[in-house]
């Protein structure tokens, strides 16, 4: 096939997880958009080696409705052939046969590993076909390199140099999900259970759900625990029934060991806790429930970003990087070169095979070494190791400000855990400054309470805010507001909430030349399902609303499908940001997205009419053809979701009719999803430590020092603290209540071509 058409096929392989259909469905509608053919190669490496009809041209509508669907469409088998030189020269004459030069891989190390084989390969098998008289010279001329990119599709999250493998994050919510449910009978019953979780070689799994859900123990393979383990869990089980904790959980990786790699079995700790301790125990494993069912928000999205940037790292490659696996750093999309990540990610079993445990967990990024420290300072209720030096101790007050968002209460559990290790007092502030200044003296209890261990155990995840939140700013009663932290001498000062508490700092530092008792250390972890908090890309809540939010969408679709030719217009909260109605709408193929920052017009609404018209024409009454349309609550006074909802009903003449739904309230969300809540626990224990670090310094010395009130935040690739001043005087729009700079801007131009909306834009 000598035309100039390039031709990109895309294939999953390896083990399943949630999240792969979504990146089929990004790299075959990219595909198509900019100009070229798209093509799955079904089953796999044993569909690439056989061909025939498991090679497929694509077209668009073929991938409609894919984004919730778990699994992967496109099958995925184990193929011995394709490790044998021949299997792989067959697979080679399949994709010059069809003028394909590009190959999208979504799978784990293995199978990347196969791809950039095949890639290196690629030049020899080429000539061998010529010299077998199975392709002609003509024919190969134009194929005389083929382009491998790799997208990491793996529950496990075992690759190394990415923060995070399609799929994960679904996998560990079905982990807690199942340890929410497990924790309920456990403590009705006092009983003890054994969770064993997925996680051969990587026990990223044991560790977030652990962190997740407040386990007692964990074991993953990475670091086992010392040769007196069997004691020192018994302690610290003990220690925890004798605070009055009425249940125990212990996960354990399948793939978890001693330090001399004798296998630590689910049983063989079950028995421990029933003989030694005399408790009641269950052993549960979870098994293939793992892998299955929907993908959560945060895979679709992941999917859907990397798929589509795979597609442009075949049209634009980097020369740098010859073969890329598609990576998540934080909050950024990059490339990284592929036998790298695969070399580093051997290179952990290799460490452990050599116990050489230090090694893998260095092997492993800084975020999970950050979270297995973060499990071990959160848990365990007695440290004597931490603690602090009477002089350095502090109390610490913790208040919640603005409207309740998933996350709120594990950010202060693991504050207030953080707190009693080293010794300091934790101290929470009811309801808000209003509760502060009006009941901080009520009897017989204040808002005012020291914390102890037992009172927030429980709480890594609860929804809501235990201790109370309240939108009102300390500027209301700044005079009381000064007097109740002298009087209950707050020493530094953890606020954990949205865009009002962010105004609640800024008022504090600005109120410190008047009033003395704010020259302490404050510090913000941003919490809102809006999103909308300078100084970061990410608040904890919203992925627990995107996650509501796309489940009441899942639903409104099928309805919309059941009907065939029906749209529902959406109204999503987030303020005046778009960012809830856009990543919802990339996590559910939304045919059209209004936020407050664009706006919305005549001519835009004629033009999404247009679109639909053109897509209910071209479905023609298929499965899967229902359409949404996600509208913010601020994104116009004029055009408000019914409107829409009306105007388009009248426009369709009949072809196709709309619905308009509020899910309101909804999207706050119950339990918080488990990166809201292992977010939450890391960035708390964070700004605990920052709070910490101006210990001992002076009122003078702490007023004088910027960073003394600070927010943390994921900006790119990093997480890091900056100056309330400095966020307050560049970065914040404090009319629109939202950052200067949103990053999930660009997303809006993705929605839009993989929904076809593209070529009505402007």
């Amino acid at each position: 096939m000598a035309d100039n058409v390039r031709r990109i096929a895309v294939m999953t392989s390896g083990g399943d997880s949630p999240g792969m259909n979504g990146a089929v469905r990004a790299v075959i509608r990219m595909t198509i958009a900019r100009g070229c053919e798209a093509w799955a190669i079904y089953e796999g490496y044993d569909g690439l080696v056989k061909g025939g009809d498991l090679i497929k041209n694509m077209i668009w509508e073929d991938v409609r409705g894919w984004l919730s669907e778990g699994g992967t469409l496109i099958g995925t088998a184990r193929c011995k052939a394709f490790m044998e030189r021949r299997g792989r020269l067959d697979a080679a004459r399949n994709l010059i046969t069809r003028g394909i030069n590009a190959l999208v891989v979504c799978g784990g190390d293995g199978s990347l590993t196969g791809a950039d084989t095949f890639r290196k390969e690629w030049p020899t098998l080429v000539e061998e076909l010529v010299k077998t008289g199975e392709c002609t010279k003509t024919q190969v001329e134009p194929f005389r390199q083929l382009n491998i990119v790799g997208l990491v599709g793996s529950i496990d999250n075992d690759m190394s140099s990415t923060d995070a493998t399609i799929g994960c994050y679904s996998s560990l919510s079905r982990i807690c999900e199942a340890v929410d449910s497990i924790d309920s009978t456990a403590s009705s019953h006092q009983r003890a259970f054994v969770i064993e979780v997925m996680g051969r070689h990587c026990g990223w799994l044991a560790l977030m759900a652990g962190v997740s859900t407040g386990a007692d123990n964990i074991f993953i393979p990475e670091h086992p625990p010392d040769d007196d383990w069997e004691d020192k869990m018994c302690t610290i089980i003990k220690k925890h029934r004798e605070l009055g904790k009425r249940k125990t959980i212990v996960i354990v990786a399948e793939g978890a060991h001693d330090r001399h790699l004798k296998k630590i079995s689910p049983h063989h700790v079950k028995d421990l806790l029933s003989n030694k301790l005399k408790l009641d125990t269950r052993v549960t494993t979870l098994g293939h429930v793992q892998r299955g069912g929907a993908p959560c928000a945060y895979d679709r999205m992941l999917g859907t970003l990397q798929g589509a940037e795979a597609v442009d790292a075949v049209l634009k490659p980097d020369l740098k990087i010859p073969s890329p696996v598609i990576c998540v750093i934080e909050n950024q999309i990059v490339r990284k070169p592929l036998l790298e990540a695969v070399r580093l990610t051997h290179e952990v079993t290799e460490a452990i095979e050599a116990k050489d445990f230090d090694r893998a967990m260095g092997l492993r990024d800084n975020e999970f070494r950050e979270y297995y420290n973060a499990f071990l300072v959160s848990t365990a209720a007695d440290q004597p190791e931490l603690k602090l030096p009477q002089e350095k101790r502090m109390r610490i007050g913790i208040i919640h400000v603005g409207a309740p968002a998933g996350g709120m209460n594990a950010a202060t559990r693991a504050a207030v855990a953080y707190c009693l290790a080293r010794q300091h007092t934790p101290v929470a502030l009811h309801n808000g400054f209003p509760g502060l200044c009006r009941h901080h003296d009520d009897k017989p209890l204040g808002s005012v309470r020291d914390v102890q261990w037992l009172d927030a155990e429980q709480w890594a995840s609860r929804g809501g805010s235990e201790i109370g939140t309240n939108r009102a700013l300390p500027s209301e009663d700044m005079k009381t507001t000064a007097s109740c932290f002298e009087k209950y001498r707050i020493d530094a000062l953890f606020l954990v909430g949205g865009f009002e508490a962010f105004t609640a700092l800024s008022e504090l530092r600005v109120a410190r030349k008047q009033y003395p008792q704010f020259r302490i250390p404050m510090v913000i972890l941003p919490a809102t399902i809006s999103n909308n908090v300078p100084g970061t890309e990410y608040s904890i809540g919203s992925d627990t609303c995107l996650n509501a939010l796309i489940s009441y969408c899942d639903v409104l679709r099928q309805s919309a499908s059941a009907a065939r030719r029906r749209v529902f217009v959406i109204e999503t909260q987030g303020g005046a940001t778009g960012y809830v109605a856009t990543i919802a709408g990339l996590s559910v193929g939304a045919v059209a997205v209004y936020t407050p920052e664009e706006g919305i017009t005549l001519d835009m609404l004629k033009r999404d009419i247009s679109h639909l018209r053109e897509q209910f024409a071209k479905d023609a009454g298929q499965n899967r053809a229902g359409k949404l349309i996600l509208r913010n609550e601020r994104a116009s006074k004029t055009y408000s979701t019914e409107a829409i909802a009306d105007i388009i009903s009248e426009e369709a003449k009949g072809r196709f009719e709309s619905r308009w739904a509020v899910p309101g309230h909804v999207q706050q969300g119950g339990i918080p999803s488990p990166m809201d809540r292992v977010r939450a626990v890391r960035f708390g224990l964070k700004s605990l430590q920052h709070l910490e670090s101006f210990a001992g310094k002076s009122k003078d010395e702490i007023l004088a020092d910027p960073m003394s009130a600070a927010i943390i935040g994921i900006r790119g690739s990093q997480v890091a603290f900056s100056s309330m001043e400095k966020v307050e005087a560049e970065e914040t729009d404090w009319k629109n209540r939202r950052p200067k700079y949103e990053f999930w801007k660009d997303y809006k131009h993705t929605i839009n071509v993989l929904s076809a909306r593209a070529k009505y834009e402007g």
